[in-house]
């Protein structure tokens, strides 16, 4: 065969790049493609992990603390409340 080149070597290494790039591809295709129709349905202009200032200024302006719903629960409480729910 003779020695390999560095030639040969980077064309081995992309040739193995590429196969397991199309390897994740063709199996995660269902979970890519929701994940991809969910980003194009998305709205760039808004950022979901900012709080939304609208509802944050109404509460300190009524005197809100937050109404019942929305106050953050512990994971166990939202299992509880889940599972209660469910039967």
């Amino acid at each position: 065969m003779g020695k390999p080149t560095p030639v040969k070597q980077a064309a081995v290494v992309l040739g193995a790049l590429a196969f397991g790039w199309m390897a994740i591809e063709m199996a995660f295709k269902p979970l890519l493609d929701k994940a991809r129709s969910a980003m194009d349905n998305s709205d760039p202009d808004r950022d979901p992990d900012d709080i939304d200032s609208d509802v944050k200024t109404k509460d300190v302006v009524e005197g809100n603390k937050g109404s019942p719903d929305r106050k953050p629960i512990s994971y166990a409480d939202a299992v509880a409340k889940n599972t209660a729910g469910a039967s």
